[in-house]
Formats: C-alpha cells, sequence, structure tokens
C-alpha cells in the first residue's frame, strides 16, 4: 500500500504542463486524475483529463481503462478537502453487541473522512506510487487555474497531442518559467496575468517592447559557453522589484530547459538565500526536462559564493 500524500494545487498544474516533445497527457501512464465529487458537480465542470469514479453498493468503482500499478502521478480530488487529518469511520462487523449509546460517542469523538481520502485509501491498495490528495480539492484548484476547468469527458489522442502546456509555476501566483513560444501566446499572458517578461534569448517577443520597465532582455545565444554570470545580479533586482510590485514575471529562453532555468535558479539563491543544490531541487521538481549546460553549472556556483559567501554545493556531485 503507497499511502497518501497532500498535493498543493501548484504541484498538480505543474504536472499538468510536464512536456517532452508533446504534452506528457498523451502518455497512458503519466497521470490518472480522478474526480470524487457528485454527477451533477462533475458534469458541470473538472479539470482537464479528469474521470469521474463512480460508487457502487458503498463501493468505488476505479477506471478499468488505467492500470493504476503502471501510472507515474494518481491524483484524486473532491470538492474541498484541506487535510489529511481524518479518520474513516470503520465499521466494525462484530460490534453489533455493543451499546448504541456507546457506539454515539464513539462517532462524536471521530473527524469526518473527506470523499478524496476515502476513495484515495482505495485506490492506494493498487499503485506502486503514493497517491495525492489536491489540497483544497477542485474549489481550490478551479479558483486559482479557471483555465484547467472543463466539461470534456473524452479526450482523443490528437487533442491530448494538440494540447499546449502553459509555463511552469515557480513561486504561487509571482514567477513562472516558459519557452519562447509560450511567452509569445497573448493567452497564456492573460491567464496567468503576466505583466513582465526576463527574456534570455536573441528573439523578441510582441510584448513590452521599449519598456524596460516591464522587459529585461538578455541575449545570450543558447551555446555550451554562454555566458549568463555578468547579467545576474541585474536579473535578481529586476525580479524582485517586480515582486515587490505584486507583478506577475515570466522567465523564458527558447525552449525553455536551459537559460532560463538557471536564470531561475540563481533568482531563488539570491531570494532565499539559499544553496545551489536546494534552489536546483525546487526548479526540477516544477520543470523535471531541465537540462543544463556544464558551462552554466560553473556560474551557478560561482554565484553560489557570491550570494553566499562560500561554495557549498558540490557540482561534481550527481546532485542533478
Amino acid at each position: 500500500m503507497a499511502g497518501l500524500v497532500l498535493c498543493e494545487p501548484k504541484e498538480l498544474y505543474n504536472i499538468l504542463n510536464q512536456v517532452t516533445k508533446l504534452s506528457r497527457l498523451t502518455e497512458p501512464n503519466y497521470l490518472c486524475l480522478l474526480d470524487v465529487r457528485p454527477k451533477q458537480d462533475y458534469d458541470e465542470s473538472h479539470v482537464i483529463t479528469a474521470h469521474r469514479v463512480k460508487k457502487k453498493a458503498g463501493q468505488y468503482v476505479l477506471p478499468e481503462s488505467v492500470d493504476l500499478e503502471c501510472v507515474r502521478y494518481c491524483v484524486v480530488y473532491d470538492s474541498n478537502t484541506f487535510t489529511l487529518d481524518a479518520t474513516l469511520k470503520v465499521q466494525d462487523e462484530n460490534s453489533e453487541d455493543l451499546e448504541s449509546e456507546d457506539d454515539e460517542r464513539e462517532d462524536s469523538d471521530r473527524l469526518p473522512c473527506g470523499a478524496a481520502i476515502e476513495c484515495g485509501r482505495v485506490v492506494s491498495q493498487h499503485t506502486r506510487q503514493p497517491v495525492l490528495i489536491l489540497k483544497g480539492g477542485y474549489e481550490l484548484f478551479s479558483a486559482m487555474y479557471h483555465f484547467f476547468r472543463t466539461q470534456k469527458i473524452i479526450w482523443m489522442p490528437q487533442e491530448l497531442d494538440a494540447f499546449k502546456p502553459y509555463p511552469f509555476e515557480i513561486l504561487e501566483g509571482q514567477i513562472y518559467l516558459g519557452n519562447f513560444a509560450q511567452a509569445c501566446d497573448p493567452q497564456i499572458q492573460k491567464d496567468l496575468k503576466i505583466k513582465a517578461h526576463v527574456n534570455i534569448s536573441t528573439e523578441s517577443t510582441p510584448f513590452f517592447v521599449g519598456d524596460s520597465d516591464k522587459l529585461l532582455h538578455i541575449q545570450v545565444r543558447d551555446s555550451v559557453d554562454c555566458n549568463l554570470f555578468p547579467f545576474l545580479r541585474l536579473l535578481c533586482h529586476f525580479i524582485e522589484v517586480h515582486l515587490e510590485l505584486d507583478s506577475v514575471v515570466l522567465i523564458f529562453s527558447t525552449r525553455g530547459i536551459n537559460r532560463s532555468c538557471a536564470a531561475t535558479i540563481a533568482f531563488l539563491m539570491h531570494y532565499h538565500s539559499q544553496s545551489l543544490k536546494r534552489s536546483w531541487a525546487s526548479v526540477k521538481s516544477c520543470q523535471n526536462s531541465m537540462i543544463l549546460s556544464r558551462s552554466l553549472v560553473v556560474q551557478l556556483s560561482q554565484w553560489e559564493k557570491v550570494v553566499l559567501g562560500n561554495i557549498i554545493t558540490d557540482i561534481q556531485e550527481p546532485f542533478c
């Protein structure tokens, strides 16, 4: 039994947006998203690709189309579960002889178990990975990411192939990490309320042209010896100013896997006064396809010395 883990809305958002050549949602064993709300609520709207879990004779009926044992992520949500600190009311078949008064006293001491937890415990008997319970349920997730709501029930393979992922969320509602195509998409700018760009590429987007207050354009080519180090202090200052103004910032490069990732790691090191290793892990957990050149890793090690006064992370170790 794999057990249950509480999943922040940001984590599910980033899971939905993982991509290789195509969206990872096209992979049958990547994500199983289960909705345990009533049918009426599910039909009204649900998270994209979510299956509704039905109940028959008081038992959850899991979707037969999914091989739960092989699934990388299994996420279960109800309307608004916020904690795993709830107890299932276990009905003992041999407790019929107990006095009803004792039963009522025992029931009053128990917390009601959310439907997501109840279903998650059933699902966890069939998975190798921990089952993720979405914190805040559908209500919180849909409020934060309204553009991932849908009424669509059946997704054809070609529709998943055409799915356009959104930038990864690094700091909740503050910093996003993406690629050039996403930075040029007006719908993404609107949905995420992007107010500033950090462009680390030689290309230009149609947004914030000529506005140095909202656009920091670092024209560094994507090469094995690209030098980002001289710009890191300016980059961190630019982003920090916008965070103080409650402006949402999008950091991007051509593919969003090398230069922009290095810039994001550098900012987290500065902003949180934390090590390269810890900042790397934080970005990697959001952007699973991150691949940094050796040159940028060395520059980040030098930046760690600037930020913390010493080199703490051994970049020879396979921490990345």
